[in-house]
């Protein structure tokens, strides 16, 4: 598949990341079909995408977009909670988000909703998922499209942030990439090809980010910085926007204890 060939856009999971990359889809001109669960779930994805804190409202109010252009794109967006509704759509962007235990993300899930939609999805279209670290040949095994299956790592919030890692394997076709990088240009983002990698370890990001963290925890728990100061030092000496206890998941509150 070509990017001209892209019509509709299915986002799987309308969380923070599925509401983000769904917004952007539908500022960039295309139909997006996204589904969840509940309909409480997609209810208010699509009420955040309008008039949430990065929502399209704002936008027209800073004069990022006219207010046609927010018509035009809420009109191209189709929420919903039926599987069915996507079996003729172009591209599947996954972005489920954690199982029952909380965790950030649920490999088994997105396995068995890789397998379902592999049997409903017409064979051509391509499957790209949002996993931050799973590797991506594993989730193309549960389906009959390898060569159409890539990895698409976008960051949060993903309609501001402007990267996608964009990860390919041995199986993804140079088609296949060609389009998913074509794409990413339609929606005004940089994207850097990366390869998959067995193990979970996560791409480019994450990597070098979690090393920075354990390195920052190190730090603070041997008594030699404050959490606030290693965050001081590495915005001000750095020019981090943020420093890396800081912007880690909520950690700061079990990190100053000595073990």
């Amino acid at each position: 598949m070509k990017v001209g060939d892209v019509k509709t856009i299915g986002v799987l999971g309308m969380g923070v990341m599925g509401g983000g990359i769904s917004q952007t889809a539908i500022l960039a001109g295309y139909n997006v079909i996204a589904r969840d669960l509940k309909d409480e779930i997609i209810a208010r994805a699509r009420e955040n995408i309008i008039g949430g804190r990065f929502g399209l409202k704002g936008g027209v109010e800073r004069g990022k977009i006219t207010q046609e252009q927010m018509d035009a794109a809420v009109a191209r967006l189709k929420v919903t909670t039926k599987v069915e509704d996507l079996a003729r759509v172009d591209v599947i962007i996954e972005a489920i988000g954690g199982g029952p235990s909380g965790e950030l993300e649920n490999k088994d899930i997105k396995l068995k909703v890789f397998a379902e939609l592999d049997k409903l999805v017409k064979p051509a279209a391509i499957f790209a998922s949002n996993t931050s670290r799973f590797t991506i040949t594993d989730l193309a095994a549960a389906t009959d499209r390898k060569e159409n299956f890539i990895g698409m790592h976008w960051f949060s919030p993903a309609n501001i942030m402007r990267v996608v890692e964009v990860i390919w394997t041995k199986d993804t076709s140079e088609e296949t990439i060609q389009c998913i990088e074509a794409l990413c240009d339609k929606f005004g983002k940089t994207h850097v090809r990366v390869k998959d990698v067995p193990g979970d370890t996560g791409f480019v990001g994450n990597r070098i980010f979690g090393a920075a963290r354990q390195e920052a925890a190190r730090i603070v728990q041997e008594g030699i910085c404050t959490a606030e100061g290693v965050d001081t030092v590495m915005m001000g000496g750095f020019n981090w926007p943020a420093g890396p206890i800081g912007m880690g998941m909520g950690a700061r509150a079990g990190w100053g204890q000595k073990k």
